[in-house]
């Protein structure tokens, strides 16, 4: 059996395959995040940043 690629989302700590690389306020350190976290933090944010897609290999 495969072992599971998933990783956590640095905000909500869910395990995915897809996770969004961003800054989102002042400190400038970068977050792999789910696309639901991405979508809270991304709208009207003047901090935010999109750094690429991370996805899991199978």
């Amino acid at each position: 059996m495969p072992k599971s690629k998933s990783k956590p989302c640095d905000f909500c700590s869910n395990s995915v395959d897809i996770r969004y690389r961003i800054q989102y306020d002042v400190s400038e350190e970068w977050k792999l995040v789910c696309r639901q976290c991405w979508d809270k933090v991304s709208p009207d944010n003047p901090c935010y940043r999109y750094g690429g897609t991370w996805k899991a290999k199978k």
